[in-house]
């Protein structure tokens, strides 16, 4: 008999190591590992992750490569909108697994299996991300989650790994991360009581500098084009050398408290120097070039995109139509945005640009007006304030 074919989404992780090794030895699968790369993981990981995963008994290994995709299709819309959950996280691995997953489903098609699974868990996100995904994309075929549907224990997991020869170490420690281009996120430790914040060593990205340092950022079109003068066409190499500098300083480290698909409430810690920097010169420019409905309603669609992109939604058309809509909103986002980095922080000087909306021959804000006379602005004035003396003439009482 034709063995069944199955596509692990495999990171190389406890469950999906797991995963691979159960349905090639108990389930008699036909198993491709599937390593689907946003950013996160270096060339020695990948080739560890290949070589684990023979070990475990796959009969292929494949690293899908779906950076690049992954900036294109999200993490350029996501700084177009200045997208921050709750105005805090920069909605790092919630983006990415919706990419993971897309190029897990596409190979899966590709390769004509019969299942795909996942190491998820019950009680968190990204069961909701993964299946949902697969669910739109590979209708037909089934989903397998082992450690969500025994609900099995790491010690269940590494217990049953080392009696089949597989002496990988995957101790429990105190935190656990999970590391992309868009920022690491931080589980475990300290964050599991609400009270406590991260400890300096809990942070993978040391501060390594003092003092100040000048960063200027040039943007075109709302996309990062060039960092102090240096050019760069690969915006995923430009987003990698602002994480560099930011990282070195400490900044983009915070904590994110925030209502989960599952209707739970979730804790996070995270480091996303470049988010940080990126985000904050974006917006800063944009306050130059934007007219003001513009920047309102950019908002709103914005944090929908974000709340969208979050839980699971990405797929949905929609989202298509908001993205044409930020694309519009930055024809006229040009120029240079110059930040003041410090130790955990930094600060926005000034910008540089030839749609600057400040610089107008109509005045100069609290020095002097040229495009109205002072009659003009005790009229508009008088106007302006019409309603609101048609309401208290009649209600004195509420003054």
């Amino acid at each position: 008999m034709t063995k069944k074919k199955v596509v692990v989404a495999f990171s190389g992780g406890l469950d999906t190591s797991y995963t691979v090794m159960y349905l090639a030895k108990e389930k008699g699968y036909e198993v491709y590992a599937a390593c689907a790369n946003t950013g996160g993981f270096s060339a020695e990981q990948l080739k560890t992750n290949e070589e684990n995963a023979y070990k475990l008994g796959a009969t292929k290994y494949v690293t899908l490569d779906v950076t690049q995709e992954y900036y294109e299709k999200s993490l350029k819309y996501m700084i177009f909108g200045n997208v921050l959950r709750n105005n805090v996280y920069p909605i790092s691995v919630s983006s990415e697994r919706i990419f993971q997953g897309m190029a897990i489903a596409r190979y899966a098609k590709e390769i004509g299996a019969d299942a795909i699974a996942h190491g998820s868990t019950g009680a968190g996100n990204d069961q909701v991300r993964f299946d949902m995904t697969f669910l739109v994309m590979c209708p037909d075929m089934e989903i397998i989650t082992l450690t969500r549907d025994n609900n099995l224990s790491r010690k269940e997991e590494v217990d049953y790994l080392n009696a089949h020869g597989f002496k990988a170490d995957f101790a429990k420690l105190k935190y656990s991360y999970n590391v992309g281009i868009w920022g690491t996120s931080i589980c475990g430790g300290e964050i599991l009581d609400s009270a406590q914040g991260l400890p300096e060593e809990a942070y993978l990205k040391q501060v390594k500098k003092e003092g100040t340092e000048e960063l200027r950022l040039t943007f075109e079109h709302g996309e990062l084009k060039a960092i102090n003068g240096e050019r760069f066409d690969d915006p995923v190499a430009a987003i990698c050398r602002v994480e560099e500098i930011g990282a070195a300083y400490g900044i983009g480290r915070d904590m994110h408290v925030g209502d989960t698909i599952i209707g739970i409430k979730g804790r996070v810690g995270f480091e996303a120097a470049a988010p940080a920097l990126i985000i904050g010169a974006h917006r800063f420019l944009e306050k130059y070039t934007l007219s003001k409905w513009q920047q309102y309603w950019k908002d709103q669609v914005a944090n929908w995109y974000g709340m969208f992109l979050h839980e699971s939604q990405y797929l949905e058309p929609v989202m298509r139509d908001i993205e044409a809509m930020l694309v519009s909103s930055q024809r006229h986002v040009n120029g240079t945005a110059i930040l003041s980095l410090r130790p955990l922080g930094f600060s926005t000087v000034g910008v540089e640009s030839a749609d600057d909306l400040v610089k107008t021959k109509f005045g100069e804000y609290g020095e002097t007006q040229k495009g109205w006379t002072a009659d003009d602005a005790k009229g508009f004035i008088k106007v302006l304030s019409t309603p609101l003396r048609v309401f208290y003439a009649n209600h004195g009482e509420d003054e």
